[in-house]
């Protein structure tokens, strides 16, 4: 077993409503889609996320997707019109999520190092 960040693994989107940000995380390949559902569990998406969420965290899995979704309660110190976080609404979520660190089989540790971060050999070279 290895250890990759989500970042390698997924891409993520987040936002706001109110006290509660939400993050989407939807992998690159639809094979590595049963291991954030098992590894990117509520609990560990909270623990995770340490003091910035105070209420409870909801998982919605969107199969079709190959995708989920993350309600974080209490995480914006009551939303972006009474609070005086720097991100109010959210926005920072999804990045925050995906430097979250899962342990994956050793092969698909070797398949998407460096993915999220870097551009895959030759993507967009023009040399």
């Amino acid at each position: 077993m290895a250890e990759v960040r989500l970042v390698e693994l997924a891409h993520a989107r987040s936002g706001d409503k109110g006290d509660t940000a939400n993050v989407g995380l939807i992998v690159y390949d639809e094979e590595d889609y049963p291991l954030i559902l098992k590894m990117v569990t509520p609990d560990r998406v909270k623990k995770h996320f340490k003091h910035l969420v105070k209420g409870p965290v909801e998982r919605f899995r969107l199969d079709n997707l190959h995708a989920v979704n993350f309600l974080l309660h209490g995480a914006l110190d009551g939303g972006g019109t009474v609070s005086l976080m720097t991100d109010a609404q959210g926005k920072v979520f999804s990045t925050a999520l995906l430097r979250m660190k899962i342990e994956v089989p050793d092969e698909v540790a070797e398949r998407v190092r460096g993915r999220g971060r870097y551009p895959a050999a030759g993507a967009g070279d023009s040399r």
